[in-house]
C-alpha cells in the first residue's frame, strides 16, 4: 500500500471497523518509515564503501612507489640524499591517506553504533614516549567535586592519564662574566681578580654550546649557515651569516688536531679499511663557478667480525680524484681496503706502490649488482635475473654468519659460499659469451670478470665483508650537505667539511650524541687539554661530560 487508505470515504463505517483500519494505517506507516531508515543507511554504508576502496586504492599505490622507488632497480638510479627526500615525500602522502581510511572508518563505526546500538571502537592505542624525557603534570580537576546526593565532597577513586610531546622553542641568553677586582684598603697589596674563564674562540660572542649547536645544524642536521640565520633573527638573534662562517672555520681549525690523530689511529691500528669517495662541489673564485672537489672516506668497523677496535670513519678533502690522492691518504697503511673497482686504487695493489707494501682490494659484490641492474633492458633480462638470484645467496649466507669471529666466518665460506662464487664466474662467463661485449650488459659482465680476484677475495680472510656498504652509508651525510648548502667556497671550506664529518660520522658509528660530544670537545679544548692526553678526546672515549657545561 503506497498511499494511506482515507476512511473519511467511508462514513458509514462501523467504529470498530474504522479503529482497525486505522491501526493497520499505523503499522504500515512504522513500516515504511523502518524501510525508508534501512535504505538510506545501506545508501550511505554503500557511500561509505565506494569512498574507502578509492582511498584504499590510492593507498596501494602509493606503497608500490614506496616500495619501487627504495628496493626496486629504479633505487639504483638515485642518488642515496635524493632517494631519502623521494621516500620522505611518499610517507608523509601514505600516513595523510592512512589518516582518511581511519576517518572513514571512524564515520562507519559511528553509523553502526548508532543503528545498532553496539559499543564504540576503541581508541589507538598511543606509542609510549621516551622515558629519558622530563614530564610536566597538568592536573585537570571538574569543576565541582560536591556529591549531588549531599552526602559531602566526593572521592577520588582513579585518574586516567595520557601523554602528548610537547615542543619548547629554541631559546637564546647572554651570559655575562662579572670579575669583582679587590686592593688592600691600605694599598699595601696588589689587587686580586678571578682568572677569566677560557673560550674557545677568544675576543667573539659565542659560548663552546653555541658553536657545538651551529656545526651539529649544519653538518648533521644538513641546515646550511644561511639558514640557521635566518632562525636566529626570528628568534630576535640577528647575527649575519659571514659571523657564523667567521665562527666555523676558526673552531675547524681547531679541532684539525684531534681529527688528524683519529686519522693515525685509524691506519695504524687496522689491518682492514674501507675506502670510498665523493664530490664536493667548490667555489672556484678565478672562474666564477664550481670546481669538483671530493671528500675521501676511511673507515674502520670491525664489528662485522667481532674485532674490538671501536668503529670510526675520517674524510679528507682533496682537490680532485687522481689516485695519487688515494696514495697519499693510504700512506703507511698496509693490509686490506675494501673499494670500488675505480681504477685510482689499482696501482695500490702494486709492488710500485709508494707508502708502504702492495696492498689486497677487496671489491663490492654490491657495486657490481647494481651495475647489472643497471644494465637491464627495459623488456628484461632473464640473465640479469639469474644473476641477481645467484648473488642474493651469497648474501644470505653472510646474513648468518654477521657478527662471528674471523675464522667461523672464512669457514663457512669455504664450505657454502666458495662453490656459489665458483659457479657464479664460470655462469656468468658463459653468458657473456652470448652478448655483444660493446652492450651495457656486456660491460656489466665484464666488469665483473675481469676483477675475479678482487670479488673473491673476502672468501679467504673472515675480516673481509662482501661489499663496501658501510663507507656508502658513511658517505651519505656529507653528501647531504653538499645537496643542501651547494657548495664549499673555498678548498679549505672543503677541509672544513671534512672534520666536522669526521667527528660526527664517527659519534654516531659509536651511538654518541654529537652536539654532547663537540660542546664538551670545545670546552676540552678551550681549557688548554693536554696533547699527550688527546685519546680521550676520541669520539669512541667519549662516555661522560669531559668538562661540567656552564
Amino acid at each position: 500500500m503506497s498511499q494511506p487508505f482515507d476512511l473519511s470515504q467511508f462514513p458509514d463505517l462501523p467504529p470498530e471497523v474504522a479503529k482497525a483500519f486505522a491501526a493497520i494505517q499505523f503499522e504500515l506507516s512504522v513500516e515504511r518509515a523502518a524501510r525508508q531508515h534501512e535504505q538510506a543507511v545501506v545508501a550511505e554504508k554503500d557511500a561509505f564503501i565506494t569512498e574507502l576502496k578509492a582511498l584504499i586504492e590510492k593507498l596501494e599505490g602509493q606503497v608500490q612507489d614506496y616500495r619501487r622507488t627504495k628496493f626496486g632497480p629504479k633505487s639504483e638510479k638515485l642518488d642515496p640524499t635524493q632517494l631519502e627526500l623521494a621516500l620522505e615525500d611518499l610517507e608523509t602522502a601514505i600516513a595523510e591517506t592512512q589518516a582518511q581510511i581511519a576517518a572513514v572508518e571512524d564515520r562507519i563505526a559511528a553509523s553502526e553504533q548508532d543503528t545498532e546500538k553496539g559499543e564504540p571502537r576503541a581508541p589507538r592505542k598511543a606509542r609510549a614516549l621516551p622515558e629519558h624525557l622530563s614530564r610536566v603534570e597538568r592536573l585537570l580537576e571538574p569543576e565541582s567535586i560536591v556529591c549531588p546526593c549531599g552526602c559531602g565532597d566526593m572521592v577520588r577513586i582513579g585518574e586516567d592519564r595520557s601523554e602528548r610531546l610537547d615542543y619548547i622553542p629554541a631559546s637564546y641568553q647572554v651570559i655575562v662574566t662579572v670579575r669583582p677586582r679587590y686592593a688592600c684598603p691600605k694599598g699595601r697589596t696588589g689587587v686580586v681578580q678571578a682568572k677569566a674563564p677560557a673560550h674557545l674562540l677568544e675576543g667573539s660572542w659565542p659560548t663552546e654550546p653555541l658553536l657545538a649547536q651551529i656545526a651539529v645544524s649544519k653538518h648533521s642536521e644538513f641546515m646550511p649557515l644561511n639558514r640557521q640565520a635566518v632562525v636566529m633573527a626570528r628568534h630576535g638573534v640577528p647575527i649575519d651569516r659571514s659571523v657564523l662562517a667567521d665562527w666555523m672555520g676558526r673552531t675547524g681549525a681547531l679541532i684539525a688536531p684531534v681529527v688528524d690523530h683519529m686519522a693515525k689511529r685509524l691506519m695504524a691500528e687496522s689491518t682492514r679499511l674501507y675506502v670510498d669517495e665523493t664530490t664536493a662541489p667548490v667555489l672556484d673564485p678565478g672562474k666564477g663557478k664550481t670546481k669538483t672537489g671530493y671528500l675521501w672516506a676511511v673507515l674502520r668497523d670491525d664489528r662485522g667480525w667481532g674485532g674490538a677496535a671501536p668503529p670510526g670513519v675520517v674524510f679528507h678533502y682533496r682537490p680532485g680524484r687522481k689516485g695519487e690522492y688515494a696514495a697519499e691518504i693510504l700512506a703507511g697503511f698496509n693490509g686490506t681496503i675494501q673499494v670500488d673497482a675505480y681504477g685510482g686504487y689499482s696501482h695500490l695493489a702494486t709492488p710500485k706502490r709508494t707508502g708502504g707494501d702492495p696492498l689486497r682490494l677487496a671489491f663490492c659484490w654490491a657495486h657490481g649488482r647494481r651495475k647489472l641492474i643497471k644494465a637491464k633492458p627495459q623488456k628484461g633480462s632473464p640473465i640479469v635475473d639469474e644473476a641477481l638470484l645467484r648473488i642474493a645467496a651469497l648474501y644470505k649466507v653472510e646474513d648468518a654468519i654477521r657478527g662471528s669471529d674471523p675464522d667461523h666466518r672464512r669457514t663457512v665460506r669455504q664450505e657454502l659460499s666458495r662453490p656459489l662464487v665458483d659457479a657464479f664466474f664460470a655462469w656468468l662467463k658463459a653468458q657473456a659469451a652470448r652478448v655483444s661485449r660493446k652492450s651495457d650488459l656486456g660491460e656489466a659482465m665484464a666488469y665483473m670478470l675481469k676483477r675475479q680476484d678482487g670479488f673473491r677475495l673476502f672468501l679467504d680472510d673472515g675480516r673481509v665483508d662482501i661489499d663496501s656498504n658501510l663507507v656508502e652509508n658513511a658517505i651519505r651525510s656529507p653528501a647531504m650537505n653538499r645537496r643542501n648548502a651547494l657548495f664549499a667556497g673555498h678548498d679549505e671550506g672543503g677541509r672544513n667539511w671534512a672534520r666536522f664529518a669526521s667527528l660526527i660520522g664517527t659519534c654516531k658509528m659509536n651511538n654518541v650524541e654529537p652536539y654532547a660530544y663537540l660542546r664538551d670537545l670545545f670546552i676540552s679544548i678551550a681549557n688548554g687539554h693536554p696533547a699527550k692526553d688527546i685519546d680521550a678526546l676520541m669520539p669512541w672515549a667519549y662516555t661522560q661530560r669531559l668538562i661540567p657545561s656552564k
